[in-house]
């Protein structure tokens, strides 16, 4: 692929991309329809008012029944293929309805169909069961789906027999002591174990000691619960989430609670025109880093410095800047979001701080940048590597360390020293050195024997095991080849970091498919986010001809489908979705990279 087209690829993505920009000059991106959160905020509305919500509820409805696999399943976006979880929550919403409307018991017949296909009986207590195996000892997604089964009366009466009891009483104790109790939901899941265990508590009837001590704890429990609602009333902004909170509290009894009518209002608001609703509002702060990381070094061909300082002003502007009433973090993380129900993670903040320090000179944002240097350092765990939310919590799998969050937050430090280091003081620079070497042994010990990483937050769902190398991979060995150019590095540890780098690609380049593209692990088929993050990965001279093939391949894609986005994002238990600005951005950033190799 020649220059001359490298360079009008890069401002035809360049383009596409500002087009995108919103009014306030940052991006908000789009989030697929889920239906799953369409099942879970249509019970919500029904458990509140259904007349009222009567418009909002059928359209809703008619979604889903537009939106139907051929085998009668649901997956988690419309281009997902069918899963147990999602389809069992699309019958229980329609459940609610099988008297009210003439084509719902056709409707869930196709879905008993699927389900009985999978092993659910729906009038046996097998159901949870089955439901239970899959989540294993995670109860974070598990529990509220049984939840809302047996509110919408499946399998029966005695649903919550069969339902584990969530300890909701454990939110009162301080937050130092969560990552002792082993808890069975993750971190941020807190909203629900106390909403839906107290819901779970008053369906199960029980005269037992143990009950009448939780029963004494519920009022304290729910002023926990009040004190994480943000001002839009969406824990995390997150309709699944908000929803399953709301509809167990209806149930419950607490019909009155500002926590119902603030989330019922948060529902209403947040439902699109096609009657369908996102899992959650948006991910503005990071699909607007990722714009800011696509165009890398050639960020001020796109931007004037008006527009540069009105996006830097926006991350400013969001950056949290007391503790944290969620997860009693530290001032100085971002979320994902520009709304309230945002919570600090070891994700965004990187990826802020590496756009900002690409936005603006290093003394314009050096005190947002040192402030989020603190909250990471108070993030890292004892391995080294760094988790989503909390420091140290629990033994479940979205709360450990993980690679490619710590790949990115060792950019982020190496960033900082390489800017800042001439202005710290001695204890911050051994800290922040300390802080990059641990997390560099993490991701030596993390390396696989094929050179590949797993990343937490991203998935295939084509894969084995639903898990994406390609993507993990790509992004560390990314990461890794932004720092190991940082001056103030060891020989020692550039050595370390380019024996990483070199396994890492000899993976990538194992696994690009004949026609030239990435998916998710070898021989699965590609797509535009994970082709463009290999290439990424990748850009060099010595594999020049390798990211060829690929940009051919993504040029000949374009063409045919358009900057189609692949479901590629994993949220909650086990929860897809695809996101418009994936694929644009990462076409972006892989094109930029190799252009940076041909002009330099």
């Amino acid at each position: 692929m020649e220059i001359i087209r490298l360079e009008r690829k890069f401002h035809e993505l360049g383009g596409l991309v500002l087009s995108e920009m919103n009014q306030e000059c940052f991006w908000e991106g789009k989030l697929s329809s889920s239906a799953l959160a369409v099942a879970v905020a249509v019970a919500a509305l029904y458990f509140d008012n259904q007349k009222e919500h009567s418009d909002r509820i059928i359209r809703g409805l008619s979604w889903l029944r537009s939106n139907m696999n051929s085998d009668g399943s649901f997956g988690d976006t419309p281009e997902s293929p069918g899963n147990v979880s999602t389809s069992l929550l699309v019958y229980a919403a329609a459940n609610l309805f099988s008297d009210k409307l003439d084509w719902i018991n056709h409707f869930q017949l196709k879905i008993v169909g699927y389900l009985n296909s999978h092993g659910v009986n729906l009038n046996s207590s097998e159901v949870s069961n089955v439901i239970l195996k899959h989540y294993k000892n995670d109860y974070t997604f598990s529990v509220p789906i049984l939840t809302m089964s047996g509110l919408c009366g499946i399998p029966g009466k005695d649903a919550f027999n069969y339902i584990p009891q969530l300890p909701f009483e454990f939110a009162l104790l301080p937050r130092r002591f969560y990552r002792l109790l082993n808890l069975s939901v993750v971190s941020y899941a807190l909203p629900a174990l106390v909403a839906v265990g107290i819901v779970i508590f008053k369906n199960k009837n029980s005269g037992s000691l143990l009950q009448g001590i939780r029963r004494f704890f519920i009022p304290r429990a729910m002023n926990i619960l009040r004190r994480m609602l943000p001002p839009g009333g969406g824990f995390l902004e997150a309709i699944p989430l908000t929803a399953f909170v709301v509809m167990s509290l209806l149930n419950a009894g607490y019909r009155e609670s500002e926590i119902v009518k603030r989330g019922i209002l948060f529902l209403t608001g947040t439902q699109r025109e096609d009657g369908s609703w996102p899992i959650d509002i948006n991910l503005s702060t990071w699909v607007t880093s990722l714009v800011v990381k696509g165009f890398r070094s050639n960020l001020s061909g796109f931007m004037n410095t008006d527009l540069q300082d009105k996006i830097t002003n926006h991350f400013k502007l969001i950056q949290n800047e007391k503790v944290h009433p969620f997860n009693g973090t530290g001032p100085g993380g971002w979320g994902w979001t520009n709304y309230t129900g945002s919570v600090p993670d070891g994700d965004d903040t990187p990826a802020v701080m590496l756009a900002l320090m690409n936005l603006q000179p290093k003394d314009n944002v050096k005190r947002e940048i040192l402030t989020a240097c603190n909250w990471l350092l108070n993030l890292q765990n004892k391995d080294g590597g760094f988790p989503t939310f909390s420091r140290g919590w629990g033994k479940l799998p979205f709360d450990k360390s993980c690679s490619d969050l710590t790949g990115h937050n060792l950019l982020a430090i190496s960033l900082v020293m390489e800017k800042y280091r001439n202005e710290l003081p001695a204890g911050k620079k051994r800290k922040l050195t300390l802080s990059f070497q641990n997390a560099m042994h993490f991701l030596i010990r993390l390396q696989n024997a094929d050179g590949s990483w797993l990343p937490l937050w991203f998935g295939n769902q084509q894969t084995k095991n639903k898990t994406n190398p390609v993507y993990g991979t790509s992004r560390v060995v990314a990461y890794m080849k932004d720092a190991v150019r940082h001056e103030w590095l060891s020989k020692e540890a550039k050595e370390q970091l380019d024996a990483m780098i070199k396994k890492g690609a000899s993976y990538l380049i194992a696994t690009q498919n004949e026609d030239g593209s990435w998916g998710g692990d070898k021989n699965i088929p590609g797509t535009i986010e994970e082709t463009a993050l290999a290439i990424s990965a990748l850009a060099s001279y010595e594999n020049i001809e390798i990211c060829y093939k690929g940009l051919n391949w993504l040029d000949a894609y374009q063409k045919k489908h358009g900057l189609k986005a692949a479901p590629i994002g994993l949220y909650f238990a086990s929860l897809w979705y695809d996101e418009k600005m994936y694929p644009i951005t990462s076409y972006l950033e892989a094109v930029s990279r190799v252009l940076e190799i041909r002009n330099n």
